[in-house]
Formats: structure tokens, C-alpha cells, sequence
């Protein structure tokens, strides 16, 4: 029943853009990892699913909708497939789509932001220049920069636009970890990417 729920929310939104002049407004869509049955990263008892989903909701709430119009894929804890998350990013054709996600590795000294491309999408070098504009903003001293990489993540590969993985922090780094969530952390984070996408 949630998954169904899900689909209808996401096609309601196709719809009414579909509807909505955006006068030439930015569209972002910004896709929270995981959901639902779907935990993703895991440290005592904090889930990826609930942090990106924490932070995507920030970003939309602190967003100006004059300059930047964003979408969520995702604002409850429901699992939606990579299929239809892709369906209905190539059914929005938005400017941008974020992936966000957080990180996790068995050495713990590992740490920060990262941001991933994939050379198989259309718009890679608009995909590149986009995430480095990312990874600028958001790193700091509290979460240094890791850069820009290359993936054949689906979502980057499929999307018929500029696609950007986003790497917040590691799960399994304690400063990390308490930055990602932290009410202060989250804010950050949701401040500089929306500077960055304006």
C-alpha cells in the first residue's frame, strides 16, 4: 500500500508540473538514497534512509521557489525503486537531479564529502562542473572535501540530465557522523547546496 501511495504522489507531481509554467525557473530534483525497507548505511542504530531524507526535506524547506524549483523524490520513509526514480526524473526533465546518500567504510579514519558522475550520461561535463560546485560549497572544516569521481551508478547513467551522486559524510567516522546528524550539520549541508544550485 505505501509503495502504491508513493507512485500516485510521484505521478501527481509529474502532473501538475507537467501544468505549472516555471518561467524559465532552475528544476532540481533531489533524490533521498534508500527508504522503507531500505536502510542503506548503518551505525548504531542511525540509518542512511533517515538522514538523506532529513536533509532533503531541509533543502526544500530553506529554498527560495522563486529562484529554484525543487522536487523530492522522497519525503517519507517509503522504498521506491531505481526504475521509478529514474521514470519520473526523465519524466520531469529536470536542470539537475541530486542523489543523496551518505557514506560508510570498515577504516573509520576514512572521511567527508564526495560527489560521483558517470562518463555514460549525456551531460557529463555539465554533470562534473555541477558536482564540483557541490563539493565547494559543502566542504568545510568540519567535512573536508574528497572530490569529484566516476561511477556507472544507474541513477547517473540513466537520467536524461545533468545527475550527481552526493556522498554527505561517513556513517562510520564519528565526526562524520555527528555532523550528519546534527540540527546544525543538516542545516549546513541544505544551505550550501541550494547556494550552489542557484
Amino acid at each position: 500500500m505505501k509503495k502504491i501511495l508513493a507512485l500516485l504522489s510521484l505521478c501527481l507531481v509529474v502532473v501538475l508540473l507537467s501544468f505549472t509554467s516555471l518561467n524559465n525557473k532552475k528544476l532540481v530534483v533531489i533524490d533521498a538514497a534508500h527508504g522503507g525497507h531500505d536502510n542503506g548505511a548503518a551505525k548504531n542504530e542511525l540509518y542512511e534512509k533517515d538522514i538523506v531524507e532529513q536533509i532533503a526535506k531541509k533543502i526544500f524547506q530553506k529554498n527560495d521557489p522563486s529562484k529554484v524549483e525543487i522536487v523530492l523524490l522522497r519525503d517519507t520513509d517509503n522504498f521506491i525503486s531505481l526504475e521509478d526514480r529514474i521514470n519520473t526524473i526523465n519524466e520531469l526533465n529536470p536542470d539537475l537531479v541530486i542523489s543523496l546518500h551518505t557514506n560508510y567504510h570498515s577504516e573509520n579514519n576514512k572521511s567527508g564529502v564526495e560527489a560521483y558522475v558517470s562518463a555514460k550520461n549525456s551531460q557529463h561535463e555539465a554533470s562534473t562542473e555541477q558536482a564540483r560546485k557541490l563539493i565547494e560549497a559543502i566542504a568545510n572544516e568540519k567535512l573536508q572535501s574528497r572530490g569529484v569521481k566516476q561511477a556507472n551508478f544507474m541513477i547517473l547513467r540513466k537520467s536524461n540530465c545533468p545527475a550527481i551522486t552526493l556522498e554527505l559524510g561517513f556513517l562510520s567516522n564519528e565526526n562524520d557522523r555527528n555532523y550528519l546528524t546534527s540540527e546544525e550539520g543538516q542545516n549546513e549541508i541544505a544551505t550550501n547546496i541550494i547556494k550552489s544550485i542557484q
